[in-house]
């Protein structure tokens, strides 16, 4: 059946303009209304899947480049410390450490809180020459937990002329302006396995 207004039939005329009332099908202006709809929807759905379809293939390189520099940063920090203390230079070997009376050691002798703690446990219980040794790093794991934390998981070892010793740390990481510092070291002597 073909309507007709003033003369023109229902098919010629401009789809998307409302007919006039005796001639307004409700089926044929609801199937125009969905029609603008699915063609908006589907031309926002391929814009939006573009999108994260170019920045998701970016996305996974920048995260990676910021992991490996800050575990560069980190390893630089943990060389430096090795060094320092290999040199008997303990306040070299503290620079690692978060100053702040905020910062937490735990060991043996359970948790401490303090840079003031931490250099005065240091000086007591490594005196002399003899006592530092020289220490060594191994089995070193990285684990970021954000862009600004991380936690190092570890083995120490001291080999000094009266003994050796090491065990193993775990230390969380703080990003500062001034760079990757220990916010906590727990460290714990362990026994060498033979």
């Amino acid at each position: 059946m073909t309507y007709f207004v003033e003369g023109i039939p229902r098919n010629k005329l401009a789809l998307g303009r409302p007919l006039p009332y005796p001639f307004r099908n409700q089926y044929f202006t609801g199937f125009l209304a969905m029609r603008k709809l699915l063609q908006f929807s589907l031309g926002a759905s391929s814009f939006l899947c573009l999108f994260m379809f170019a920045t998701h293939g970016q996305a996974p390189a920048q995260a990676s480049d910021g992991r490996a520099a800050a575990r560069e940063a980190i390893g630089a920090v943990l060389r430096a410390q090795q060094s320092a203390w290999n040199r008997a230079d303990f306040v070299a070997f503290l620079e690692g450490y978060w100053h702040s009376p905020e910062l937490t050691f735990s060991g043996s002798s359970g948790v401490a809180r303090g840079w003031d703690w931490v250099v005065a446990r240091y000086k007591k219980n490594y005196p002399d020459r003899a006592a530092v040794g020289q220490l060594g790093f191994s089995e070193l794991e990285f684990r970021l937990l954000g862009p600004d934390a991380a936690l190092v998981l570890g083995r120490w070892h001291l080999k000094r002329e009266k003994d050796d010793i090491g065990g193993v740390f775990t230390l969380v990481w703080q990003r500062f302006p001034e760079g990757w510092k220990i916010i906590h070291d727990h460290t714990s002597a362990v026994a060498e396995q033979k």
